[in-house]
């Protein structure tokens, strides 16, 4: 029994070192580029954001608020009071729809997490993130446009923890607080991701989110509800199921599912949109990771296909 437990724990720690070399880097530098962000550009993005309000864009500033929200570094707690300063002084709650849901999905830390995946998975993360800020923006418009959307009353703007009068303290505390937020469920997410691969086959896996790839879309868009807890420990986990052969489109709409539904951002969005708009944002969460997986596998599908017949077609005629 004692040999048995010794060699599956040999087996286990190989995988996690393994997965640990590849990734780790890309968790250190998030975490120094989510500090800097946070430290010295933070501000500076939501100046830039309220200074948008002023210019007539329509529609079209869903796109530079949802791209604002992306660079935001900080939570959606964080966010909220803020955005409610920002409602205060007139800002509009479309613009303010996209920025939050789009703050939500994504931001600068996460970027650099997610490059560990490749850069299509991060290309489709970063224009998913952008477009279900945008499509819920336009939602907002549409939909409420004579009544306000969001109640933040009782919420005013934040007091900031950067105040350290030493730059480089200031810094190094905020890369501290980073660490300590998210390295146990970094080391989680690898050990999860070394339990995967020695114990679950991978044809199986494949079978179930890489062939069947709708139903694969269903169910990632599912597990992304329970699972999700840090996005720095998910990370492993989606490096592993990409290399078992999740579809890319079963990704996208695990990677927009888990975040907009972790147990900390709902309880956040529950706080100012009421048990009515908090319904709709969740199954807007939902049908927006089914139809961005489905868009993505579409697209997938067909940039293959057009490579087969390409190379069937230049077989065709070497053969004449």
């Amino acid at each position: 029994m004692i040999e048995i437990l010794h060699r599956e724990f040999i087996y286990i720690w190989y995988y996690f070192t393994v997965q640990f070399n590849q990734i780790a880097i890309y968790w250190v530098f998030g975490i120094i580029f989510g500090s800097i962000i946070s430290v010295f550009g933070k501000n500076k993005i939501h100046k830039l954001f309220a200074s948008i309000q002023n210019r007539r864009l329509g529609v079209f500033g869903m796109i530079p608020a949802g791209l604002l929200g992306i660079a935001s570094p900080i939570c959606m707690y964080g966010t909220i009071p803020i955005a409610a300063s920002f409602s205060k002084n007139g800002m509009r709650d479309d613009w303010l729809a996209a920025f939050m849901m789009s703050s939500i999905l994504l931001n600068p830390q996460l970027i650099i997490y997610s490059a560990a995946l490749g850069e299509t998975a991060l290309a489709v993360r970063i224009i998913s993130a952008l477009a279900c800020g945008v499509i819920a923006g336009l939602l907002v418009k549409f939909l409420f446009n004579d009544r306000k959307f969001f109640n933040f009353s009782g919420f005013s703007e934040p007091t900031s923890r950067d105040n350290d009068p030493n730059v480089l303290l200031r810094l190094l505390k905020n890369i501290w607080r980073n660490i300590k937020a998210t390295g146990h469920y970094f080391l989680i997410g690898i050990l999860l991701s070394a339990l995967f691969q020695h114990y679950v086959s991978p044809d199986a896996f494949a079978n179930l989110f890489g062939s069947q790839r709708g139903f694969g879309v269903l169910m990632a868009a599912t597990i992304g509800v329970p699972l999700y807890v840090c996005g720095g420990g998910t990370i492993p986990l989606l490096m592993a199921w990409l290399d078992s052969g999740m579809s890319m489109g079963a990704a996208a709409a695990f990677m927009i599912t888990g975040p907009a539904t972790k147990i900390t951002n709902l309880g956040a969005v529950k706080i100012v949109l009421g048990a009515k708009h908090f319904t709709a944002y969740v199954a807007f969460t939902i049908i927006s990771a089914i139809i961005a997986g489905v868009v993505v596998n579409l697209r997938f599908n067909c940039r293959n296909t057009s490579k087969v017949l390409y190379k069937l077609n230049k077989i065709h005629i070497e053969l004449n």
